[in-house]
């Protein structure tokens, strides 16, 4: 019998206080971002030159650079595109930032999926309000942030990550972002697949988003959360992941075919006549794959065009050694007393913002 309807998406404890939604003061609504700016609003300040500020609005605050200063109760009840002058005549445009401009400059342990990316798996994955989602690979939380944002009150998103301070920088990172924890989303600290059987029914999952390092290892785990027609997507850098994660997904029989792409940005140069491409622009991020579950003892339809030979059978010579690291794969690997000190500064500062502080000292 299939009670796919009738068992909730994920297992909670509500006595889990890490899961429970904790209220930003003085802001009333968490994640409103429209009308005047009011205490607790991030500003992003832009200079004639085009350099970028972030601040967030206090009651006494003071904004200061070796040119100009100003006092945050000046843009207190101004609305948006307002143009500040200071007394030393320095003109600031004010404006709240959006989630692509907090992404690129938020702390961050581990890299990030840049924003062009993250659009593209809100889209192609089909992230939809109500929609029950998993995510693997935390990171700083960047693409937890654009996942939030889709699924809506209604929705429901579980992080796993498999480093406790890989979890923490998302957490704050999230808090920060929303003024609080939203209460559509649950961090669990593991292995994916010890902690999707545990936490998630069968057959119970709209959407499964990886980003790590061996995505084929959960092959099994994935299959059997995900609904009838799920959407499974994931996030690889190398074309080795790639190709392992393609050979490995057709040996399952349990998804349709997958599709694979990357995307690359690139701004434009815009001054006057001179109308042209920048010189730099951003290449390859990682690659996109997704792929489909599909029904219960359904067999995927095979292409009529088969591959060659020499390609049949690669899902078994692959050598499964711990080779698979950031390392092999060409990341830059991060430093035990970077992510200490971008742990402790992040979560001093959301608790701050969250009032948890007991000994009064800014963060």
């Amino acid at each position: 019998m299939n009670t796919q309807n009738e068992s909730p998406a994920f297992s909670e404890d509500e006595s889990e206080v890490l899961f429970q939604r904790v209220d930003l003061e003085p802001v009333a609504d968490l994640g409103v971002r429209r009308g005047p700016f009011r205490v607790g609003d991030r500003v992003q300040l832009t200079d004639p030159k085009g350099k970028l500020f972030t601040i967030t609005l206090t009651e006494d605050g003071t904004f200061n650079t070796h040119k100009s200063a100003f006092k945050h109760r000046d843009l207190l009840g101004k609305p948006e595109g307002t143009v500040l002058e200071t007394a030393e005549g320095v003109r600031y445009l004010c404006l709240r930032p959006l989630l692509s401009d907090y992404v690129l400059s938020m702390p961050r342990g581990a890299a990030v999926i840049y924003p062009k990316d993250a659009a593209l798996i809100v889209q192609y994955a089909d992230i939809f309000p109500g929609a029950r989602v998993v995510e693997a690979g935390v990171g700083s939380g960047a693409l937890s942030l654009s996942l939030i944002s889709a699924i809506g009150d209604t929705g429901k998103l579980l992080s796993v990550e498999r480093r406790e301070d890989f979890a923490e920088i998302a957490k704050a990172n999230v808090d920060l972002w929303f003024g609080g924890r939203p209460k559509s989303w649950q961090v669990a600290v593991g292995d994916l697949n010890q902690v999707l059987p545990a936490r998630c029914e069968p057959h119970s999952v709209d959407r499964v988003i990886l980003d790590m390092l061996a995505p084929w290892e959960n092959l099994e785990e994935v299959a059997q959360a995900l609904v009838p027609g799920g959407v499974l997507l994931c996030y690889v850098a190398t074309v080795t992941q790639l190709s392992r994660l393609v050979e490995d997904l057709r040996a399952t029989g349990r998804f349709t075919t997958p599709h694979a792409w990357e995307t690359m940005s690139r701004d434009w140069h815009l001054e006057g006549l001179a109308v042209r491409p920048e010189h730099r622009m951003v290449g390859h991020t990682g690659f996109l794959l997704t792929c489909r579950t599909m029904a219960s003892g359904v067999s995927p339809l095979e292409k009529k065009k088969r591959p060659a030979k020499a390609a049949e059978g690669l899902a078994g010579q692959w050598d499964d050694t711990d080779s698979w690291s950031d390392t092999e794969i060409g990341l830059r690997p991060v430093s035990e007393k970077k992510l200490r000190r971008v742990r402790r500064d992040v979560t001093a500062k959301a608790n701050h913002w969250l009032g948890e502080t007991t000994d009064g000292s800014e963060a």
